[in-house]
C-alpha cells in the first residue's frame, strides 16, 4: 500500500509569520495536533504542532506573559524547521519507519516539491485496524 493510498490531502497550513494565537485557532478548527508552515510561496518550511506550543507556554511564569507570548511570538520562532517528509508513491511501511525512527506523529507528503499531503500515524493505525495493511 503506497503512501497516496492513506494520505490526508485536505490541508489546513499556517504562514510562517502568522501569530501563534491564528496557529491555535487553526489548529482547534481543524481538529489536527500539527500544521504545516509554509512560506509565501506555499513551499512547506516547517511543521508547527501543539507540542511545541505547550512546551514555550510552559516557560511563561504568569498570565499576563502567556497573553504577550500568543498574541507577539511568530509562528517561525516555535516551528520545528526542515519537516520530515516523503513521496506519495512511498510504502505505508516505510512512512511508519520514518516516523518511528524520526519520533514524529507524522509525515508531510510532498511531490516534486510540492506539498500534496500528509500522512499520520492515526491514519496508519486506522488502516491496520481495518485490516487494510
Amino acid at each position: 500500500m503506497k503512501v497516496s493510498d492513506l494520505m490526508q490531502t485536505t490541508l489546513v497550513t499556517v504562514a510562517s509569520d502568522s501569530m501563534v494565537s491564528e496557529a491555535v485557532i487553526s489548529l482547534a478548527d481543524a481538529h489536527v495536533t500539527g500544521l504545516p508552515v509554509v512560506d509565501l510561496t506555499g513551499r512547506l518550511v516547517g511543521v508547527l504542532s501543539t507540542s511545541d506550543i505547550l512546551t514555550a507556554l510552559a516557560e511563561q511564569q504568569d498570565p499576563d506573559a502567556r497573553t504577550f507570548f500568543f498574541e507577539n511570538t511568530v509562528v517561525r520562532d516555535l516551528m520545528t524547521p526542515r519537516p520530515v517528509t516523503i513521496a506519495p508513491e512511498a510504502d505505508v511501511h516505510l512512512a511508519a519507519q520514518q516516523m518511528l525512527y524520526a519520533n514524529v506523529h507524522r509525515l508531510f507528503v510532498e511531490d516534486t516539491g510540492e506539498l500534496v499531503g500528509v500522512i499520520s500515524q492515526s491514519d496508519i493505525v486506522r488502516a491496520v485496524a481495518n485490516a487494510r495493511v
